[in-house]
């Protein structure tokens, strides 16, 4: 009987303790200026941008970083400058705060096909009016079919992002060549909204990923002193700012508004007090196969990487994977073929995460 009980507990202990491995975080690399996405463009080669207007690749076998050269023109403003990459069947998509008339800027997206050498741009999408201001360009990109979803930020414009006239506060669905979907809100009884326009009422949305599991679109959105939150992206529907402040305040510590009330698209996640969410995914891989339907946030103010299990849009559980290890993180990426995770920290360096 003695026998059989420690043949249990060894059992116990064992498996425990299979299933309780702690990720291991190796950085890759490090010495990039202010990078701010990347992009696998196969298992070795990434693409990276740095706000500054630098366009890098990067060869994980050799270690080596090219620059490649473009005709974008970008103004680095505060939290703008050359922000999203995204590698889509050979072609280069990118967003980035564009140099207008007297400071002005936007958030706009331009691709082009890809070469080590050079890449040669061309607009697709320009969020007006143009605004002169640094601060809040979302700036994350999605293709989903044959559509490319944009996130616009509402550049702390507050109110703008309740005006369907403008672009800013809003979620942006267009077509892979820059042509509007004729199924967008506008044309299914949204009159007032500009074509472009799938979804209004954000802030600053840093982070946006397509489920291979459900086929929706999530969103992370960073508040105002509190109010970061999780949810989805929903066809014709308002996420409330400013009329909400999601359970934050302003930074001068008056009330905002409510978290949430009937009428607008409520949220999985709230944090309070912010987290500063910045970029995100939903894990598949076999690498982590405990986390497959999973979402993957990380934050700049606290440094750290969530795991938020939901259901249905039903928040479950959040588990804080590690945090303060490796600094601000501003971009996170899973190694299809691997199912790796590599993180981009704001201080310059790559990180890959694996058991």
């Amino acid at each position: 009987m003695k026998k059989v009980i420690l043949i249990v507990c060894f059992f116990l202990f064992y498996t425990f303790n299979l299933f309780s491995v702690e990720p291991k975080l190796q950085m890759v690399l490090k010495g990039l200026d202010s990078p701010w996405s990347l992009t696998f463009i196969n298992y070795n080669k990434v693409l990276i941008t740095e706000k500054a207007g630098n366009l890098k690749l990067v060869d994980f076998n050799n270690k080596k970083i090219k620059e490649i050269k473009h005709n974008l023109d970008v103004l680095e403003d505060g939290q703008g400058g050359l922000l999203e990459v995204l590698y889509h069947n050979e072609e280069v998509f990118v967003s980035y705060s564009e140099n207008l008339k007297k400071g002005r800027t936007s958030t706009s997206v331009a691709k082009a096909k890809f070469n080590e050498n050079i890449l040669n741009f061309k607009n697709i999408f320009r969020a007006t009016p143009p605004i002169n201001s640094g601060y809040h360009f979302g700036s994350r990109l999605v293709v989903k079919d044959d559509f490319l979803y944009i996130t616009a930020g509402e550049r702390g414009e507050g109110m703008i992002a309740q005006d369907p006239s403008k672009h800013p506060g809003s979620i942006i669905r267009i077509h892979l060549d820059g042509k509007i979907p004729k199924d967008n809100p506008k044309f299914k009884g949204k009159k007032k909204w500009l074509p472009e326009i799938y979804q209004i009422g954000v802030r600053n949305p840093q982070g946006m990923a397509l489920s291979p599991f459900d086929n929706k679109i999530y969103l992370t959105n960073h508040g105002a002193k509190g109010g970061d939150w999780f949810g989805e992206a929903k066809y014709g529907e308002n996420y409330g700012w400013k009329i909400l402040g999601w359970g934050g305040t302003n930074y001068t510590g008056t009330k905002i508004g409510p978290k949430w009330m009937p009428g607008f698209t409520k949220a999985i996640k709230y944090w309070v007090p912010s987290i500063a969410a910045s970029s995100m995914v939903i894990y598949k891989g076999n690498e982590f196969k405990e986390w497959n339907g999973d979402a993957l946030i990380t934050s700049l103010r606290d440094q750290s990487l969530r795991k938020i299990k939901f259901k249905k849009n039903k928040f479950l559980d959040e588990k804080i994977i590690f945090k303060g290890n490796i600094g601000r993180i501003r971009d996170i990426e899973i190694q299809k073929s691997t199912g790796k995770i590599f993180l981009l920290t704001d201080e310059g360096s790559i990180w890959r995460l694996q058991k």
